[in-house]
Formats: structure tokens, C-alpha cells, sequence
């Protein structure tokens, strides 16, 4: 190889070194010069803030709202700040949000509601929604174990007495499910002062329901008695699956994944007054009936009694039911 040409190939390689030497010190230094030109954000005390995002409606509770640190610049006279009276995140347990609040948000004294003030049980029910208050006994209000936020369904018994002879038709029915409390007599939470959760019986529990379902359990009151049944919390769930399979529920396009969720907690936790289920005495006991008593003689007269007075068919009978009538008709009658 020819020195002249060896020499400049070197050379080359020498001056790429040192340009890949310089322009990484050059970039290494505006980078630490950036970063050291950042100043540090003073913090101030901790506030309040929102630990998930809270819709319109919630009920407060332990998993709702924390403490964080907030910049001293951006305090205001409004946050729930620690240390002071209210600060104390026990002391709001129960209290209703008002307006929305996203997640990380600092809460503020007009964004809840208290059992005290003016407006707690309307601030508490979602949009369209009614507020109902059905009374109910330690067995049929499942020992205490109902809480405020807890779903429940609610099943009528009642005796239908018919038209005709013999003890009465007992049935329960489960009229309306997926029922939201929101009191338990005048308790909107399920915790002491303590923050302990008490089991404690009530008379009264406070539903959250729609205007027709409002007027269905004001008829049921009138029919029968009244029992609460609890839900599962992952029947809400599985529900909601099993509409949304079947095509009864449909999210519109372009909806985003935010407003999806929104839309299905919102459908999850709607009640149902549809597709009711009901077992009779019958279903129990054998002993017991099955249908509503019918009358046992709309046959027409036989002859053989005294003055023309109908008698009972005597031998074999065939009885023809249309609805709640019975006819009973002897066998060869014409």
C-alpha cells in the first residue's frame, strides 16, 4: 500500500475520534447544565386530594381521600389542609360528593355535603333518580348487615286469597333488584368515630330508586311485606355481561374508553324491575298450594236434589279450567 495514502487514512481515523470525543462532552454538559437549571418546587402542608376519581353521588369513605403534599404557590383558603379541625379525613366519612372530582384532585369545602346540611339525601341520588324509604324488621332487613352504598333486592309476600274455598296462595316475589341503599334509618355510613365498621340493627332503610319503581313499592307496602336481600358485589358485574352479550345494552361509536367506563358503572348499578321471579307455598311444601283457590262448584245444576237445589255430581268428574273459573262437569253429561 502506498505510505501517502496509508498516512491520510490514519489521519482520518484520528480526526473522526476526536469530533465523537468533543461533540459528546458538548452534549453531555448543556445536558447537565439543563438539569441543574431546574429549581425545586417548594411543598407546602398536605391537603386532601381525591385517591380515584369521585362522580356526583359518592358517598365518602376510608378508600376515597388522602393526604399529599401541595406546592405552597398553589394553597388555597378552600383545601381540607392537615392539621386543621377539618382536615381529619375520619371526619368526613359519609359526607355526599357534590360536584365531580378526578382522581389527584384536591378537595374542596363546596365539593361535599354533610348528613347535617340543607341538600345531603338530593345531593346523594344520581340524575332521575328518586329517594324511598322502606320500613323493615331485624330478619327481614338481614340482621344489620346492610350497609349505606351495599345493593339489595327487594322481595314482596303476600297471600292471594282467589275465588274460591280452601287456605290461600303464599307467594314471595323478588319485584325489583339491584337496589342502591343510601340510609339505614338516618345512617349514610357504615363506620364509628373510630372508623370501625358496626353492625347495627335499623327500622328503616333508604333506596335509591326511579320514579316508576317509586310508585311499584308504594303499591307493595299496601299488598304484603317487605324483605331486603343482599347482593353480591360480583352480581353486578355478571349481569351487566350478560346484557351486554345479549345485545340489550350498546355503546355508541366513538365513545372513548373513559366514557365507556362511566356508562357501564352507571348501568351496572341501575335498578331492575324486569323478569321477576316468584315461588309459591307450593314450591316449598307439598302441603301447600301451588295456584290461587278457585271455585269447586260453577258446574251446572244435577238433578236429584230436593225443591231443585243443584247437588254435587256424583262419579267420576271432569273439571275444565278457563282461567280462574273451574266448571266442573260429570263424565257422560251431554
Amino acid at each position: 500500500m502506498d505510505v501517502k495514502k496509508l498516512a491520510l487514512l490514519v489521519g482520518a481515523l484520528v480526526i473522526a475520534v476526536i469530533t465523537a470525543v468533543m461533540a459528546k462532552n458538548m452534549f453531555a454538559g448543556a445536558g447537565a447544565q439543563q438539569a441543574a437549571a431546574a429549581p425545586a418546587v417548594p411543598l407546602g402542608p398536605k391537603v386532601l386530594v381525591a385517591k380515584k376519581a369521585l362522580p356526583a353521588g359518592t358517598i365518602i369513605d376510608v378508600d376515597s381521600l388522602t393526604l399529599q403534599p401541595w406546592p405552597k404557590e398553589l394553597m388555597q383558603s378552600a383545601y381540607y389542609v392537615e392539621g386543621q379541625p377539618d382536615g381529619d379525613p375520619k371526619k368526613l366519612l359519609g359526607t355526599v360528593v357534590r360536584y365531580p372530582i378526578t382522581a389527584g384532585q384536591p378537595v374542596t369545602r363546596g365539593a361535599l355535603v354533610g348528613p347535617q346540611d340543607r341538600g345531603f339525601l338530593a345531593a346523594a341520588l344520581a340524575a332521575g333518580m328518586r329517594a324511598i324509604t322502606v320500613p323493615v324488621n331485624v330478619s327481614s332487613g338481614v340482621a344489620g348487615f346492610v350497609f349505606p352504598g351495599d345493593h339489595v333486592d327487594l322481595v314482596l309476600t303476600q297471600q292471594v286469597q282467589g275465588g274460591g274455598d280452601g287456605p290461600a296462595l303464599k307467594v314471595a316475589e323478588t319485584i325489583i333488584r339491584n337496589l342502591r341503599v343510601l340510609a339505614t334509618d338516618q345512617r349514610i355510613t357504615d363506620k364509628d368515630e373510630d372508623g370501625k365498621t358496626q353492625v347495627r340493627t335499623f327500622s328503616n332503610v333508604t333506596l335509591e330508586v326511579t320514579p316508576r319503581i317509586a310508585e311499584k313499592i308504594a303499591v307493595a307496602q299496601s299488598l304484603g311485606s317487605l324483605s331486603l336481600s343482599l347482593r353480591s358485589i360480583a352480581d353486578n358485574s355478571g349481569d351487566l355481561e350478560r346484557e351486554v352479550a345479549a345485545g340489550d345494552i350498546k355503546v355508541p361509536a366513538g365513545t372513548s374508553p373513559d366514557q365507556e367506563k362511566q356508562m357501564m358503572l352507571a348501568m351496572a348499578n341501575r335498578p331492575i324491575d324486569t323478569n321477576t321471579t316468584f315461588s309459591t307455598g307450593g314450591d316449598v311444601s307439598r302441603f301447600q298450594r301451588r295456584t290461587v283457590p278457585a271455585k269447586t262448584s260453577a258446574a251446572a245444576p244435577a238433578s236429584g236434589g230436593a225443591g231443585g237445589t243443584p247437588s254435587m255430581p256424583v262419579g267420576p268428574v271432569v273439571r275444565i279450567a278457563r282461567g280462574n273459573n273451574v266448571t266442573v262437569v260429570p263424565v257422560g253429561a251431554r
